[in-house]
């Protein structure tokens, strides 16, 4: 087995006696001591939290027609956007499958930088490599920029408290400055709330980490793990690669139609998913809402209450903010919002109601 990788806080998430497990082949903090995922969901939604994401991929892509060249492969329409600004989009298969979905930060038409997710950051900076011109060259930067995402109605607070830029409009960022060290203060978050993501260099994490929780003890600041990013990441009804998208999950069947440039002319899987969006897609990804105590889980069966099959749970979780359980469904493209369907909860056929997420308000703008 090949030995975990560990960003650059990790001794910062031992002191703070964090639950470490594998995810993505990185050791990364779940919950703190003294917290948990519940208490740590709640700071985010109440007051703000920080989260190490420094797993997050990343990848470089510069050269004369590099902005071009991504927009050429990935789903998203880069045109849209104006160097400053960043956008989610998606790197598919011809097939239309999904290989990962990943933020693009337009820095100029000659310099983007992508986000992709942990797991996939090598297979994503590959293929686009392998499809470069020879004027343009493809970087994976896994581990030259760590990810601090600051989130809650407080961020704003506290990334000022830095001295950082806040007025940014959401998705905007800008190549700042923090006691003399490179950083990328991006308008972002994957919770919700408003928030911020911070991309300083591997290196100078620790020391704005530290200077995060010095200045956040006025607003209440709380450590946040990877178990409250997907508790408040799903009742956004916010998709996990892997689970909700997938090399067997398209954009069109999950409801991820908005980050395809339809009207471009290339980018890869163009073919498949406007076959695909034209015929409609045989399945679509739903919310679910438990009406009793029963909590869903990825990959238990979805039936009609007349027990006939029609799909399966991608993601399902306990809403903290709800007090319910809740989930994402893939159903059968005949089923309607507002309709009763049954969950296998444990051979237990529990029914849930099928709803439009997200499940909570929200604010991130």
């Amino acid at each position: 087995m090949a030995e975990l990788r560990r960003s650059p806080l990790y001794d910062r998430h031992v002191a703070l006696g964090a639950k470490l497990a594998e995810f993505g082949g990185w050791e990364m903090p779940i919950e703190y001591a003294g917290r948990g995922v519940l208490a740590e969901h709640q700071a985010v939604r109440t007051a703000v939290g920080v989260f190490d994401v420094s797993h997050l991929g990343k990848a470089e892509v510069t050269g004369p027609g590099a902005a071009a060249f991504v927009n050429a492969c990935l789903t998203n329409d880069l045109a849209r956007i104006q160097p400053g600004q960043a956008q989610y989009t998606l790197c598919c298969t011809e097939d239309g499958g999904v290989v990962d979905d990943l933020i693009a930060y337009l820095i100029s038409d000659e310099h983007v930088l992508l986000v992709p997710n942990a797991a996939n950051n090598a297979e994503v900076a590959a293929l686009l490599a392998a499809a470069a011109p020879p004027a343009v060259t493809v970087t994976n930067r896994h581990a030259d920029l760590a990810v601090l995402a600051v989130q809650g109605p407080a961020a704003p607070q506290l990334v000022a408290a830095l001295e950082l830029p806040t007025d940014g409009a959401y998705m905007s960022f800008v190549e700042a400055s923090w006691k003399g060290l490179p950083v990328i203060v991006c308008r972002s978050g994957y919770t919700g709330e408003r928030g911020f993501e911070l991309l300083p260099r591997w290196a100078d994490a620790p020391a704005l980490w530290d200077a995060l929780f010095a200045a956040g003890a006025a607003f209440d600041v709380s450590p946040v793990g990877l178990g409250a990013r997907d508790t408040l990441r799903t009742e956004m009804g916010y998709p996990l690669h892997g689970q909700d998208l997938s090399r067997s999950i398209t954009p069109v069947q999950a409801r991820s139609g908005w980050a395809v440039g339809w009207d471009k002319p290339s980018f890869w899987g163009r073919d498949a998913l406007l076959a695909e969006r034209a015929a409609g897609a045989g399945r679509l990804l739903w919310g679910l809402r438990a009406t009793g105590r029963a909590i869903p889980r990825a990959h238990m069966a979805v039936t009609s209450p007349a027990g006939d099959p029609i799909g399966e749970v991608t993601s399902g979780t306990f809403s903290p903010s709800r007090r319910e359980g809740i989930g994402l469904a893939l159903l059968d493209r005949g089923i309607t919002e507002g309709a009763t369907v049954h969950v296998d909860v444990r051979g237990r056929p529990s029914p849930m109601t099928v709803v439009r997420p997200p499940f909570v308000d929200s604010s991130p703008r």
